[in-house]
């Protein structure tokens, strides 16, 4: 069998499969994400704290009502 037709077949040969163990697993991206995540989070609460509660009374943000 040909290099070419076990490339087209999707088959590898197990010196072409490589094992990642525990201990090489470094899971930076993953990390990084949930660190956005939470600042995200972090940034909403402390918008919704000064939109809705730093004033007297607490409103529905969207509901402005004009003077008539």
């Amino acid at each position: 069998m040909s290099q070419v037709t076990e490339e087209r077949d999707g088959v590898r040969t197990p010196e072409e499969t490589r094992e990642i163990g525990h201990d090489e697993y470094d899971p930076v991206g993953t990390l990084v994400l949930i660190g956005l995540y939470f600042l995200i989070l972090v940034a909403l609460w402390f918008f919704m704290y000064f939109v809705e509660f730093l004033g007297n009374d607490p409103t529905v943000v969207g509901t402005v009502m004009g003077v008539l």
